[in-house]
């Protein structure tokens, strides 16, 4: 388990993080969300005793970080997959930190296994891809058998395969029990992977919630109707609390009805219905809304760009 309480940290008159409190609980994957500058990388170098709070603390399993005995065992982490000495074989890093702990070098060799690089366990490090990287960092965060485990954007230069790999590792280390932390900028993934989110922004908490309930927060779900009849479909669904979007000819999107009673209604007055499809707000839509007035570092399109010019140049 990780308890951060009032965590603070200032960089002269910055807030990098402001009075951020929440638990990463055991048992489901957590998903650690927020806009770049959002203050994420620090709270993770404090909770792993790296940088010192200005205010607050972080506990692992109900201690500091560097109380432990033996922090490996407690907590494993990846916060920078290059963070390794690039002449170093994989097996040669792995086995070093296996030292510090009294760790076996058959366990070195099982978390080789697990990551898919025990063929190259001999190659220098320097030499690997990000995705090799991210690899190896994810197996010395594994190496202690930790029963906490918290990864800073592990699937950073994995490709499909390895994404899935990453998914079904955090999973199935949750369902061992364990609490397992981890954030990524890849909403669509965090939407598959975590069951639970701490959103901030600006270094301050947004939300801490489950994915259910941060759907539930969302305006109501949509749902798309295709029909031959969709005029008259319109009238038929159309009242106060009804929201009907047309989309396209015989195309248009409702909010304010479900699915079974926009299908009830067509049925009971013989209109033939070609699609009735639900949709919800995504990870990234609740994400975007959450952040919207978090977000420090904002770009411009290129057709902005073009229109502002303009303005100036009248």
């Amino acid at each position: 388990m990780i308890e951060v309480t009032n965590l603070t940290k200032h960089y002269g008159r910055h807030a990098a993080v402001d009075d951020l409190s929440f638990t990463v609980k055991p048992g489901v994957v957590t998903g650690f969300l927020g806009p770049n500058g959002a203050g994420k990388s620090t709270t993770m170098r404090m909770i792993l005793g790296l940088d010192r709070p200005t205010v607050g603390r972080a506990l692992v399993n109900g201690r500091p970080f560097e109380e432990h005995r033996a922090p490996l065992r407690e907590i494993g982490a990846l916060l920078d997959a290059k963070g390794i000495h690039p002449g170093r074989p994989a097996h040669a890093h792995l086995s070093a930190l296996a030292a510090t702990t009294g760790i076996s070098t058959r366990r070195v060799a099982e978390v080789l296994d697990i990551v898919g690089l025990s063929e190259v366990a001999d190659r220098r490090s320097g030499d690997f891809s990000l995705g090799m990287a991210q690899r190896l960092g994810i197996a010395s965060a594994l190496l202690g058998d930790p029963h906490t485990v918290m990864l800073d954007e592990p699937v950073n230069g994995l490709d499909p395969e390895g994404i899935l790999w990453i998914r079904n590792l955090l999973k199935s280390l949750a369902a061992e029990g364990r609490t397992v932390f981890v954030s990524s900028h890849l909403m669509s993934e965090m939407a598959l992977t975590a069951e639970h989110f701490i959103i901030v922004g600006q270094g301050r908490l947004i939300a801490d919630m489950s994915g259910s309930q941060l759907t539930a927060m969302t305006e109501p779900a949509s749902v798309r109707v295709r029909s031959p009849h969709a005029s008259q479909l319109r009238d038929l669904l159309a009242g106060d609390a009804i929201d009907i979007v047309t989309r396209g000819h015989d195309v248009f999107d409702v909010v304010g009805l479900d699915a079974d009673e926009i299908g009830a209604r067509a049925w009971s007055a013989s209109l033939r219905l070609q699609e009735l499809t639900p949709a919800s707000a995504s990870l990234e839509d609740i994400f975007i809304d959450l952040t919207k007035d978090a977000v420090e570092y904002h770009g411009v399109t290129e057709s902005r760009k073009n229109t502002h010019d303009m303005e100036i140049s009248r």
